[in-house]
C-alpha cells in the first residue's frame, strides 16, 4: 500500500484520477461528496481492472465467487433490475437499448481509498500516482444533447396512471412505482466530463461512475439500498419529494408541506412496512426496527422524505441471501412487490437496465454498501445510446398530471447537464 497526504495533491486530483481510471474497461468510482447522512455514505473509492475473468453474472454464482476471494480488495459491481427474474418467477420482454449483463462484479487490480487526511493506493501501485498526476483534465464544455425524447408519450403516461389507480381500487396493489425512459440516439458523450458536471450540479451521498467495457453509468443517487456494518443491516427507502424553495422562508414552507403531505407519508409508510418484512427474512428474530420515520433531508434541487430501517443480520446469512430477500428495493417497485413488478412490466415501455438496480462494493470482512440507481444516465459508447429514467409512486390518491411533473422534477439535474433547461413534453 502507498499512503499519500491529501495536502500534497493538486486540487483537481480526483478529476485526474477518474479520467485516468476511466481508461480501464472495468472502472468503479464511489463518491460521497462529503455530505452528512444518517448511517454514513459511500466511502470515496476508485477501483480499476484491465481485465476481469471468471466473474459472477448471476446471484447463483455470486456466493462462491465471494468465498473464493484471497485478497484484501473490495469486490465492486452492479445488480440490474432484471435480477428480479432470478429472485422471482418473472420475465422482462420490453425494449432494451442498453444491454447490461444482469449482474457483474470484479476485483480491482488497483484501488484508491480516500481517507480524511490521506490517500491510500492499493494493489498494483507502481507508477500509479505519477500516471494520475500526468493525466490532464480537459476544460469543461457544456454538453448539448438535442434529440432527447420520451419512450412513453405523455398522454400514454397519464393513461397508465389512471389505469394503475383502477388496479389499486380493484385490490391488485396498494402502490406502484411507474417509471418512464427519456433517450437519445447516436450521441457522442464524454462520460467522465458529464459525470463531473452532474456531480457538481447535483451532489449526493451515493453518487458513482461505473464503466463496464462500452457501457457507462453516471449516477447522482441520494438513496441507500443496503449497508452492512456488522451486525447491523440498514436500508433507507426514499418516498416523498418536493421542490426546494428559492428563499429560506419558501424553502422552510416547502419542507413543512412535504412533512404534512398525507399522500407522501402514506407512500413512505407502505414502503417502510415492505422493507421491514424483507429484512425480517434475514434478520435475527425481533431485531427489525425503524429508528427514523419520515425524516426530511435537503438536496440541491429537492427535499426528500427518508426513513431508516435497521436489523441485526443472522450470522449464517450472506449477501446472496440478503439480495434474494430484499431485491429489488421496495421504493422502486411498490407493494405487494411481486404483483407490482408484474404490472410494471405491463405498463412500462422499456426495460430499466441498471436503473432501479444498484452499484456498490463488498469488503472481504463482509461489510458492504449499495445504493439505489436513480437520478442517473446510462450510456453505450459503442452505439451512442443515451438513456435516463425517472418515476414516481402511484397510489389511489395520485393525480396523473402531478405525477408527471414529479418525474420532470427528479430529472431536473439530468436535463440541465444535457443542455435542457426544460423538456418539451
Amino acid at each position: 500500500m502507498l499512503s499519500v497526504p491529501l495536502s500534497t495533491l493538486p486540487p483537481d486530483f480526483r478529476a485526474r484520477a477518474l479520467h485516468w481510471g476511466s481508461g480501464f474497461p472495468h472502472c468503479a468510482y464511489f463518491e460521497p461528496n462529503d455530505l452528512a447522512y444518517p448511517g454514513g455514505t459511500f466511502a470515496r473509492i476508485l477501483a480499476v481492472a484491465a481485465e476481469a475473468t471468471e466473474t459472477p453474472n448471476s446471484l447463483a454464482e455470486l456466493r462462491n465467487w465471494l468465498l473464493s476471494n484471497a485478497t484484501n480488495a473490495p469486490a465492486c459491481g452492479f445488480v440490474t433490475y432484471d435480477v428480479k427474474n432470478e429472485v422471482e418467477a418473472l420475465t422482462s420482454a420490453n425494449f432494451a437499448g442498453l444491454g447490461w449483463p444482469q449482474l457483474h462484479f470484479f476485483r480491482p487490480q488497483t484501488w484508491l481509498h480516500w481517507r480524511p487526511d490521506y490517500l491510500e493506493i492499493h494493489g498494483h501501485t507502481t507508477g500509479v500516482l505519477d500516471a494520475i498526476l500526468a493525466t490532464s483534465v480537459p476544460p469543461a464544455i457544456p454538453t448539448q444533447v438535442s434529440a432527447l425524447r420520451p419512450r412513453m408519450p405523455k398522454e400514454s403516461y397519464l393513461q397508465a396512471v389512471a389505469a394503475i389507480r383502477e388496479d389499486i381500487l380493484n385490490g391488485e396493489v396498494y402502490e406502484l412505482n411507474l417509471c418512464q425512459e427519456f433517450y437519445a440516439e447516436q450521441v457522442q458523450l464524454h462520460p467522465v466530463e458529464v459525470f463531473l458536471q452532474l456531480n457538481e450540479t447535483s451532489p449526493t451521498p451515493f453518487a458513482g461512475f461505473y464503466r463496464w467495457h462500452d457501457h457507462y453509468l453516471l449516477c447522482a443517487s441520494p438513496e441507500r439500498f443496503l449497508a452492512h456494518h456488522p451486525p447491523a443491516l440498514i436500508s433507507q427507502p426514499i418516498k416523498g419529494t418536493i421542490r426546494r424553495g428559492t428563499t429560506p422562508a419558501e424553502d422552510e414552507q416547502q419542507r413543512l408541506t412535504l412533512l404534512h403531505d398525507e399522500k407522501e407519508r402514506a407512500e413512505n409508510l407502505m414502503i417502510v412496512d415492505l422493507v421491514r418484512n424483507d429484512l425480517a427474512r434475514v434478520a435475527e428474530t425481533g431485531t427489525v426496527r425503524v429508528p427514523e420515520l419520515f425524516g426530511l433531508y435537503p438536496f440541491r434541487h429537492v427535499w426528500q422524505m427518508i426513513s431508516t430501517v435497521e436489523a441485526v443480520l443472522r450470522p449464517e446469512a450472506d449477501l446472496t441471501d440478503i439480495l434474494r430477500a430484499t431485491f429489488p428495493m421496495g421504493s422502486m417497485t411498490g407493494a405487494p412487490k411481486i404483483r407490482a413488478m408484474q404490472l410494471i412490466e405491463q405498463y412500462e415501455y422499456s426495460r430499466r437496465g441498471l436503473y432501479s438496480g444498484s452499484i456498490g462494493y463488498i469488503w472481504p470482512t463482509g461489510e458492504f454498501e449499495f445504493n439505489v440507481v436513480i437520478r442517473s444516465l446510462q450510456y453505450r459508447a459503442d452505439t451512442g445510446y443515451l438513456s435516463f429514467q425517472v418515476g414516481s409512486a402511484i397510489t389511489y390518491d395520485s393525480l396523473p398530471e402531478r405525477e408527471y411533473e414529479e418525474c420532470l422534477l427528479k430529472a431536473q439535474a439530468l436535463l440541465e447537464v444535457l443542455g435542457h433547461l426544460s423538456f418539451n413534453k
